[in-house]
């Protein structure tokens, strides 16, 4: 199984996600965010969009996951380095590995990383 994880902030729009998810790989089975971000019109349109679920990932399972990017502002609001990458960990499960480190999208409001299970 293969899941974007997604991270954006308030000013993004779907080409905003839609680019850091290519820029990502692009390919997933499902989506993840932070659960405060799930219910966003943006996230719901990029899921509506390519025929996905999400997967809201709650901060005390985000802070539990090693990321590889580390941003201090996003530690302090979400407990973890990079939404998209505790987030596509999270929701692949246990024995899941990041293929990258999060992408961004050109503007700059958008961050996705692909974690797939690594049994698979």
């Amino acid at each position: 199984m293969r899941v974007a994880g997604i991270g954006f902030r308030g000013a993004a729009t779907l080409a905003s996600l839609k680019d850091a998810l290519l820029r990502a790989g692009g390919d997933a089975d499902a989506l993840a965010t932070a659960d405060a971000k799930a219910k966003a019109a943006v996230m719901q349109a990029l899921a509506a969009e390519l025929g996905l679920s999400i997967r809201a990932i709650d901060r005390q399972s985000l802070a539990a996951e090693v990321t590889l990017t580390q941003s201090p502002k996003v530690r302090e609001r979400f407990g973890t380095g990079s939404v998209a990458e505790a987030a596509a960990l999270a929701a692949a499960g246990p024995g899941s590995a990041l293929l990258a480190p999060r992408a961004i999208s050109r503007d700059g409001l958008a961050t996705a990383a692909i974690a797939v299970r690594r049994d698979e």
